[in-house]
């Protein structure tokens, strides 16, 4: 992790968790992570199962020159970016994994900016799929932050939270019960077609 906020970040989400493999969002204090707050946004679900911009703080907002509440955040990735970043969302969404990514954000006047986004879920009434919260902050702010406004972000090198970011506690995924064979270095369960 580059920036410090995003190191804050997930040392607060990492404590606030303990034993689970996320924390509930009602336990995420704001003044617990005041430091962090102008880097950090908030997602939630609208009905369609897109991920919205809930709450973002000043440092994204001025990104973009704008308010980003309500906003898809997906919309905010360029068109050849919006695949990955789905796919990074449902990986946080149904694994529950903190992840780490660079980003480039790019202006229409072609200036560019190294970012770092954390994504970390949380729970919400027991779900694991309707919130998250993270961070985007420039690994060093550009001299137009403010100024001149992204027009899209691309997503570069990305990296998920191992088995050493597992709480102690944390229960493992169960394996299935049936026995696999191995076929190209994959185990392969039979669904029971023939």
């Amino acid at each position: 992790m580059k920036h410090a906020s995003t190191r804050d970040l997930y040392d607060y989400w990492n404590d606030s968790r303990g034993t689970r493999l996320a924390p509930e969002r009602a336990e995420i204090d704001p003044t617990d992570i005041r430091h962090v707050l102008a880097d950090t946004f908030l997602l939630g679900s609208h009905p369609a199962g897109d991920l919205a911009v809930r709450l973002a703080g000043t440092r994204v907002c001025a990104l973009f020159c704008r308010e980003l509440k309500g906003e898809d955040f997906t919309g905010l990735f360029s068109h050849g970016s919006r695949g990955q970043i789905d796919d990074l969302i449902g990986i946080v969404r149904n694994e529950l994994m903190a992840t780490i990514a660079g980003v480039i954000a790019h202006t229409d006047d072609g200036s560019a900016a190294e970012l770092e986004l954390l994504l970390l879920p949380l729970r919400h009434h027991g779900r694991t799929d309707t919130r998250m919260i993270g961070v985007l902050a420039p690994v060093t702010p550009p001299y137009w932050l403010g100024s001149i406004s992204v027009a899209a972000l691309s997503l570069g090198s990305l990296r998920h939270t191992g088995l050493t970011d597992e709480p102690a506690g944390a229960s493992p995924l169960p394996l299935p019960h049936r026995a696999g064979r191995l076929l190209h270095g994959f185990v392969v369960y039979d669904g029971g077609r023939r």
